[in-house]
C-alpha cells in the first residue's frame, strides 16, 4: 500500500477591493498536473534506514549561482566584481550549536548573520562559488536563498457561530458571557500590532497586546557583514540564549518594540490581530461591531515585516524561533502567519516549512493563509498556487470566502482569488528525479472578503494612517461611511491573510474550551466540523466553510490532559480519549437560523480523507504534534529544552531533531475512509481531489465508506495508494495526458516553478 506528496510557492498578494496592488512581472508557467512517469511515490528519495536524499541547492539558488547571468534576486548581489548570496542553511548535525559548520563558512570566506535552532539552520553571506563546496557536506541537508517575503494580503462573530449558546452569547461592552479565547496567546507574525489601538483593549481598558517584538534585521538588508540582533546576542558559542543570562536580556532589549510610536506602519498586522482577537469600541456613530473570534485572547506582535510589507526568511525565522522560546512562559498556543515566500522546495526541506513544522512539535497551532492567487490576471481559475508555508502538511492552511455582506451562510462562496490546491512543491532526489508533493491544500476556508477590522496609526494621537490605508484609502476606508476617531480607525481588507486569523481566533476558543488539545487533533476538529458550499470542490474550500459552534463542542468531548499523556508516551492507538461522561456530539450546527450537517472528513497524510467518530473517541498515533505525515513520509520532529540550575523543565527550546519514521502506526481500526469514494482525479469528470466537497460529505452523513478494520501503518517505507493526488500525475481519462506548458480546454491551469508578484 503507497501514499503520495508536494510546490509552486508563490508570493501572495493583498487583494484589495476594485485595486490591483500587484501584477506579475512574468508570465505564469502554465502547465497541468504534469505527469512525473515513473516516480510512483516518495520513496526512490528515501535511502535505507529512512535517510532522505535530495539535491541539496534549492533551484532558485542554483540559478543565481552562474556569476554570468543578470541579477534578478535581492538575495544575490555582486560585490567587488564576486557575486555573493545570503542563504539558509539547514544542517542535521547533532551539535545543536554548529560550531564546525559555521567554522567552515568562515573558511570559505563567508559569514553568519544568523543562527535558528528551531530550524537547525543558519543565515550566512557567501560567495557564490563556494555555494556547491558547502552543500556537499554530509551534515548538510538542504541550501536556500534567503527569500523575500510579503504579507498575503460583529460580522465575524455571527457568520462564524461564535455567538451560539455553545461558545458565547455577545458582549455587555465589557465582558463575554462563554468563550472569548481569555488566558490563550496568539502570535502574530506580521507587519506589527499597534498596542494602543481600542481593539486591542480588554474590558478595564488595558491593552492585551502583551509583547511587541522587531525582529527587522536592516544590517542583512544592507549586506553588510554585521550579525543580527539574534545571532550577536547569542553569541559565536551557543545556539539560543541561555535563559536567565544576559545575552537574553540583551536580546530582549534589543528587539523590544513594545513602546515603539509606529509599531505597524504597514496596517496589516494590526487588522490580521483585530479579526483574530479585536473587540469592538462603541463611540463612534455608525462604526460596525467589528469584534473578533476571540477577543479575550492574548496577543504577541512578532514584527517581520517593514513598512511597505515586505520581509526576508531570515526575520522570519527569527520571529518564529522566538515565539517557540517564549511560548511556555507567555502560553502562546496559536501562531498565525499570514505571510508566504516563494520556495522551489518541497516541504520536507524548505526553511520556512521547517520552522513552522517547528511550532507544530512544541505544541504550536500554526494558522496559514493559503495565498491570493486562484485566478490568472485574466480571470482564469488555477490550481496548484499554494504558498510557503502553506504547503507544510502539519499547519491548518485557510482560503478565503466571500460572505456576501449577510450573516447567513447559504450565499457564501469561495474567492476567485483563494489559492486552491494540490501543492506543487517539489524535492529533486539524488536521481535527479523531480517528485512534486501534491498535498491535499487548503484545509478549510474562512470569511476573507471585506472583512472590516482596526486599521493602524501611529500611537501619538496625529492620526497618521498606515501605509495601505493611506494608499488606498477611497477603496478601504471611505467606503465604510464612518466617522474616524483615533483610536477606534477601522478599515476593510480581502484576502486570505485575513481570513487566516478567523481560524486563529476560532482555535484560541478550542484551546480556553480544552487546554489538553494538540495541534493536530485541532486542524482535524476544524475540518470535521466544519459546513460544506455547494459548488466547490475539494482543492477549493478544503472540508468547507469554518464552523466555530461545531469545533468548540468536538473540543470539550476529549479529555484535558490528552496532550500531556501523549508527550509521555502514556497512550495506546485506539485507547479512548473521551472526557469522563463525554460522548460523540451531534454532527450538526444551527447558526443563524440554518441548520446543516458537517463535513465530517479531515485531511491526514497529504492526500488521504478520513472520517467516523472514532478520529475523535479513540486515540489516533498522529494526534502527536510531533508526528508529521505526508505520503509515504513521516518525520518525528522533536524539541530539546535547556536544562541546569534555576531553569524550569521542559519549558525553553533549546534546538531540534527530525528523524524518518519506518514502522509507526497512524491510524488506528475504526476509522473510515472517504477516499475510494471520491473514485480516481478527474478534472472534468469532477472526481478524486475535484470532488464536491459537498458531495462527498453527504455519502458520509449517509453511512458510507470503508471502515478501516487494521488501521493504517507505515511498513517497510509504504502507506496507502488510496489516496485522492496521484503520485504519477494526473493522466485525464479523456485520453489527454498534459506537459509543461499546455492549459486543459476545460479551464484547470496549473501553475507549476515561480511566478512572482511585485507592484
Amino acid at each position: 500500500m503507497s501514499l503520495t506528496t508536494p510546490f509552486v510557492v508563490l508570493i501572495e498578494r493583498l487583494a484589495l477591493p476594485a485595486q490591483p496592488v500587484w501584477k506579475h512581472t512574468r508570465a505564469a508557467i502554465l502547465v497541468a498536473l504534469a505527469a512525473l512517469v515513473g516516480a510512483s511515490s516518495l520513496q526512490a528519495s528515501a535511502a535505507p534506514g529512512g535517510a532522505r536524499k535530495f539535491a541539496k541547492v534549492a533551484a532558485d539558488l542554483d540559478e543565481a549561482l552562474d556569476d554570468s547571468r543578470a541579477i534578478r534576486r535581492k538575495w544575490a548581489r555582486d560585490v567587488g566584481g564576486v557575486r555573493q548570496v545570503q542563504m539558509i542553511v539547514v544542517t542535521d548535525t547533532t551539535d545543536p550549536e554548529m560550531r564546525d559548520l559555521r567554522d567552515h563558512v568562515r573558511r570559505l570566506g563567508g559569514s553568519v548573520h544568523a543562527v535558528h535552532p528551531a530550524v537547525h539552520a543558519m543565515t550566512v553571506q557567501i560567495g557564490a562559488r563556494q555555494v556547491k563546496a558547502l552543500s556537499q557536506r554530509d551534515d548538510v541537508v538542504s541550501v536556500s536563498p534567503n527569500r523575500e517575503l510579503q504579507r498575503t494580503a460583529s460580522t465575524l462573530e455571527s457568520i462564524t457561530g461564535a455567538l451560539t449558546s455553545s461558545v458565547r452569547t455577545g458582549s455587555t461592552k465589557t465582558s463575554y458571557a462563554g468563550l472569548d479565547g481569555t488566558g490563550i496567546g496568539i502570535a502574530v507574525l506580521d507587519s506589527g500590532v499597534m498596542r494602543s489601538h481600542e481593539a486591542m483593549f480588554n474590558g478595564s481598558g488595558v491593552s492585551r497586546v502583551k509583547r511587541n517584538v522587531n525582529m527587522l534585521n536592516a544590517n542583512l538588508a544592507n549586506w553588510t557583514t554585521s550579525t543580527s540582533p539574534l545571532s550577536s546576542m547569542f553569541g559565536s558559542s551557543v545556539s539560543s540564549p541561555m535563559p536567565g543570562s544576559a545575552a537574553l536580556a540583551s536580546y530582549e532589549a534589543a528587539i523590544a518594540a513594545d513602546s515603539s510610536v509606529n509599531q505597524d506602519p504597514y496596517g496589516h498586522g494590526t487588522h490580521v490581530a483585530a479579526v483574530a482577537a479585536g473587540r469592538a469600541k462603541y463611540f463612534s456613530a455608525g462604526t460596525p461591531d467589528t469584534t473578533g473570534i476571540a477577543p479575550g485572547a492574548d496577543i504577541y506582535d512578532v514584527r517581520v515585516l517593514n513598512g511597505e510589507g515586505t520581509g526576508t526568511l531570515s526575520d522570519a525565522l527569527e520571529g518564529i524561533q522566538w515565539v517557540i522560546y517564549n511560548a511556555k512562559t507567555y502560553n502562546i498556543r496559536v501562531l498565525n502567519v499570514s505571510l508566504a515566500a516563494d520556495s522551489s522546495e518541497s516541504w520536507q526541506t524548505d526553511p520556512l516549512c521547517v520552522a513552522v513544522r517547528s511550532a507544530t512539535a512544541a505544541g504550536i497551532t500554526v494558522v496559514v493563509s493559503a495565498g491570493n492567487f486562484g485566478t490568472t490576471d485574466q480571470g482564469v481559475q488555477v490550481y496548484g498556487r499554494i504558498g510557503a508555508p502553506g504547503n507544510e502538511p502539519s499547519v491548518i492552511t485557510v482560503g478565503a470566502v466571500n460572505i456576501k455582506d449577510t450573516t447567513a451562510r447559504s450565499d457564501d462562496v469561495v474567492n476567485n482569488f483563494s489559492s486552491r490546491g494540490p501543492t506543487r512543491s517539489a524535492s529533486v532526489g539524488a536521481d535527479g528525479v523531480r517528485r512534486v508533493d501534491n498535498l491535499l491544500k487548503p484545509d478549510l476556508v474562512a470569511p476573507g472578503n471585506k472583512i472590516v477590522a482596526a486599521a493602524a496609526t501611529r500611537a501619538d494621537g496625529t492620526m497618521t494612517w498606515n501605509r495601505l490605508a493611506s494608499l488606498y484609502g477611497s477603496s478601504l476606508v471611505t467606503p465604510l461611511g464612518i466617522t474616524q476617531v483615533y483610536g477606534e480607525t477601522q478599515m476593510m481588507l480581502s484576502g486570505t491573510s485575513v481570513a487566516a486569523p478567523a481560524v486563529a481566533g476560532a482555535v484560541a476558543l478550542m484551546l480556553q474550551a480544552n487546554p489538553g488539545l494538540t495541534p493536530p487533533i485541532i486542524k482535524a476538529m476544524l475540518q470535521y466540523s466544519a459546513q460544506p458550499l455547494a459548488g466547490a470542490n475539494l482543492l477549493q474550500q478544503g472540508a468547507g466553510m469554518l464552523n466555530v459552534d461545531g469545533a468548540v463542542r468536538l473540543a470539550g468531548i476529549v479529555r484535558t490532559d490528552l496532550a500531556g499523556v501523549i508527550a509521555s508516551n502514556g497512550i495506546a492507538a485506539g485507547q479512548s480519549i473521551l472526557g469522563a461522561g463525554k460522548v460523540m456530539p451531534a454532527t450538526t450546527s444551527t447558526i443563524n437560523g440554518q441548520t446543516f450537517n458537517w463535513s465530517r472528513m479531515a485531511f491526514l497524510g497529504g492526500a488521504q480523507v478520513l472520517s467516523g467518530s472514532a478520529l475523535f473517541t479513540n486515540h489516533q498515533p498522529v494526534w502527536d504534534p510531533k508526528i508529521t505525515w505526508a505520503s509515504n513520509v513521516v518525520l518525528r520532529r522533536v524539541p530539546t529544552y535547556w536544562s541546569g540550575m534555576g531553569i524550569a523543565a521542559n519549558t525553553f527550546v533549546r534546538s531540534f531533531t527530525e528523524t524518518p519514521l519506518i514502522l509507526q502506526t497512524l491510524v488506528s481500526p475504526g476509522v473510515v475512509s472517504a477516499s475510494s469514494l471520491a473514485g480516481s482525479t478527474s478534472f472534468k469528470g469532477k472526481t478524486g481531489a475535484f470532488i464536491s466537497t459537498a458531495s462527498l460529505s453527504s455519502w458520509l452523513v449517509s453511512g458510507s465508506g470503508l471502515v478501516l478494520s487494521e488501521g493504517l501503518v507505515l511498513s517497510e517505507g509504504l502507506v496507502l495508494s488510496e489516496g485522492l493526488v496521484l503520485s504519477e500525475g494526473l493522466v485525464l481519462s479523456e485520453g489527454l495526458v498534459l506537459s509543461e506548458g499546455l492549459v486543459l480546454s476545460e479551464g484547470l491551469v496549473l501553475s507549476e516553478g515561480f511566478v512572482r508578484a511585485e507592484r
